[in-house]
């Protein structure tokens, strides 16, 4: 008496088995298939539903206040901001907020992009800054009429001034781009050469 489980379908001397899928994985995968329904319509379609970049937004100030309570409220001095050069940890975070909110006129590489009022940030030429703590100015009120906005009302004091430093680090890693305007400045002061303020 043959298997009941065995068809009578052969191929090459191997018999096909007859093992249907379980009840249970069919009723999970329509119970999948139901709540999908209501999870697309909750999160495409309900306007209190966080979207993937508000998420986003979120997990960042998250990381960010995470990141910043392990150094308190940062001084916007050359000392601190020196300091904050020499952080690799920080100058990552920093990054991140350069990319965010920087890079569509500056560059990712912030060499300038073409066509735009947003100068080569890596070269020794600047037009709005002779000295260190003028990166953290610019950054907060703005130059150029608004060519530059100011972020003094956007971004956190931290944030401007990590910020500030990682673009002090950017003329230290010169990228061919916008051609260099403004005058030169000389090299930023060496960590403890700048006297807090």
């Amino acid at each position: 008496m043959s298997d009941p489980q065995l068809l009578d379908h052969e191929y090459d001397g191997i018999r096909e088995l007859d093992n249907p899928t379980p009840q249970w994985w069919w009723m999970l995968f329509f119970a999948s298939v139901f709540f999908s329904f209501f999870y697309v319509a909750y999160w495409h379609g309900n306007p209190d539903a966080a979207s993937v970049e508000q998420t986003w937004e979120m997990d960042q100030v998250a990381e960010f206040r995470r990141v910043f309570g392990t150094v308190g409220e940062l001084k916007p001095d050359d000392a601190t901001v020196l300091k904050m050069m020499a952080d690799p940890k920080m100058m990552e975070v920093a990054k991140g907020i350069f990319v965010s909110n920087c890079a569509q006129c500056h560059g990712r590489d912030a060499a300038g992009i073409g066509g735009s009022a947003c100068p080569n940030l890596t070269d020794n030429l600047w037009k709005n800054v002779k000295v260190l703590g003028d990166v953290f100015n610019v950054i907060t009120n703005g130059a150029n009429n608004g060519a530059m906005p100011a972020w003094g009302n956007r971004l956190s004091q931290n944030e401007r001034v990590i910020l500030a430093a990682y673009v002090a680090t950017l003329r230290e890693h010169p990228v061919p781009g916008r051609a260099a305007e403004g005058v030169e400045v000389p090299p930023w002061p060496k960590v403890g050469d700048a006297p807090a303020k």
